[in-house]
């Protein structure tokens, strides 16, 4: 299935700040990457929106038709506690505070971080690089930036040049900031940095004696800056360009920024055709941060132990609260919302259930082409999935009118319209039916009630009531094995 070749996909593009037609450089083919969590913490579910959002990219893109390399990375080195280049390590100050390895933090936070998207239904991405994987590649780079002459070294440690780089005017290209405003707003050096000006960013930072994490290099034993991994494993794995590069706001300066003037310095081309970006999450209508403690995790969101929600929710309804606004869009979490999309969420599986019921009619009520094109129309319009939602919800109304004997679908009608709404609903926004995982369990449940009254019937020699409930489970498709632990299941 080829679908993108029918329908025009546009996207916003940060860059250029336009929504622009969506022409991948092969046709076919899409390159993205996603920057993805430093695990020195559990990712709270501000985190998780932007990963959720180019879940459902990922997604789409392969329903259109599309074969996509989606490459999400693992920062576990290199990010210090803040963006001047000072500080330290955000995983080695954990390790060190804890008494433990960097690689246990990493290895915990890490798992934690699989875990959550497993709950989430989240599709894993072609590959997931660390940074500690790409140190030997992050130093060649460096040379290589060196060589050009937009980089220097001082005391082992090395800073890119921004002001030299800037001679092209290029710096700022993303945020729109200028060099000027950047050198106005800095504050003096101090005399204690080694940079040559306040907006140089760090290539190669020299470990001083607490820094646990280290590598050896031409230049020092040392450890790579934050912003050069993503340079590193995005060329390497997509080329020196690529389609898609996404992320949340808040790294479009100065990460992402960096990125290209690190990438762009090598290569000599621009890196990236679409950069994306995700909005905050608010939570009690501030900024969702772990920095302040006004956050909340996502596996505490299932669970229900929290101090900030009435109850547990699930992962679709969650899924499904995420998806009711513009990924542009500031969205602000609330037990308020989330119950709100609960109801939402259950009167669209309801309707979905149903429709497995609904037998074809000699008219259609709904022009299931024109609905059809719409649903498309909203998603290929820069992945507007609360339009999507608003047509899905359409859907609804169609099928509890048919429910009424109010409406109809012809045969061909119907098959299309069920193929499109689970499509979109399953395949692309990546939703769960808990409906039908209930009846599963529930299903379950009656079985081994009769394996228990079967159980009972042969104690008292009632052959032919144990023989009738096994007989009847097997036209069912339910299939008993008895043996010496007891009787077990299994559904054909």
């Amino acid at each position: 299935m080829e679908l993108y070749k029918e329908n025009q996909l546009k996207i916003y593009n940060s860059l250029s700040k336009t929504k622009e037609d969506f022409k991948p450089i092969t046709d076919g083919y899409v390159g993205m990457y996603v920057c993805g969590p430093t695990v020195y913490s559990n990712a709270h579910l501000g985190n998780v929106r932007t990963f959720m959002f180019f879940d459902v990219v990922y997604r789409y893109l392969l329903h259109l038709g599309y074969k996509v390399r989606y490459v999400r990375n693992i920062t576990d080195a290199g990010h210090l506690e803040n963006d001047a280049d000072e500080g330290e390590d955000r995983i080695s100050k954990k390790a060190r505070l804890e008494k433990i390895e960097p690689m246990e933090v990493v290895q915990k936070y890490t798992v934690d971080f699989h875990n959550v998207l497993k709950n989430y239904n989240f599709l894993p991405p072609s590959i997931e690089p660390t940074a500690t994987g790409h140190i030997v590649e992050q130093i060649e780079m460096i040379k290589e930036i060196i060589e050009k002459g937009f980089a220097y070294e001082v005391n082992g440690s090395v800073y890119f040049d921004v002001l030299e780089y800037n001679k092209k005017g290029n710096y700022g290209i993303l945020s729109g900031r200028k060099v000027e405003d950047l050198i106005h707003n800095t504050r003096a050096l101090d005399g204690q940095s080694d940079k040559k000006n306040p907006q140089d960013f760090a290539l190669w930072k020299k470990a001083d004696e607490r820094h646990i994490m280290r590598w050896p290099s031409p230049w020092s034993d040392g450890f790579p800056g934050w912003h050069l991994e993503c340079s590193v494993m995005s060329t390497k794995y997509l080329g020196e360009q690529f389609d898609i590069h996404g992320g949340g706001l808040d790294l479009k300066f100065p990460h992402h920024e960096c990125e290209i003037a690190q990438s762009q310095t090598c290569s000599g081309v621009k890196p990236v055709n679409y950069w994306m970006h995700t909005n905050m999450l608010l939570l009690n209508s501030q900024k969702m941060a772990k920095s302040t403690g006004n956050f909340i995790l996502p596996n505490e969101i299932l669970s229900g132990e929290n101090d900030i929600l009435p109850k547990a929710f699930s992962a679709s309804v969650v899924r499904f609260f995420n998806m009711q606004a513009n990924y542009r869009s500031i969205l602000d979490f609330s037990g308020e919302a989330l119950e709100a999309s609960e109801k939402g969420h259950a009167k669209l599986m309801e309707a979905i259930s149903y429709l497995e019921k609904i037998e074809a009619g000699n008219t259609s009520t709904l022009d299931v082409k024109k609905w059809k094109k719409d649903c498309y129309a909203a998603m290929n319009d820069d992945f507007n999935t609360p339009i999507l939602i608003s047509h899905l919800f359409d859907a609804v109304k169609l099928i509890n009118q048919i429910k009424e004997n109010k409406a109809s679908l012809t045969a061909d009608d119907l098959v299309e319209f069920k193929q499109t709404i689970n499509a979109l609903v399953f395949d692309v926004l990546g939703l769960m039916n808990e409906n039908a995982q209930d009846n599963s369990g529930k299903v379950n449940g009656v079985v081994e009630l009769l394996i228990k009254l079967r159980k009972e019937a042969r104690e008292n020699k009632d052959w032919a009531l144990s023989d009738q409930i096994r007989d009847e489970l097997i036209e069912l498709g339910i299939q008993l094995k008895d043996g010496k632990e007891g009787t077990t299941f299994s559904i054909n």
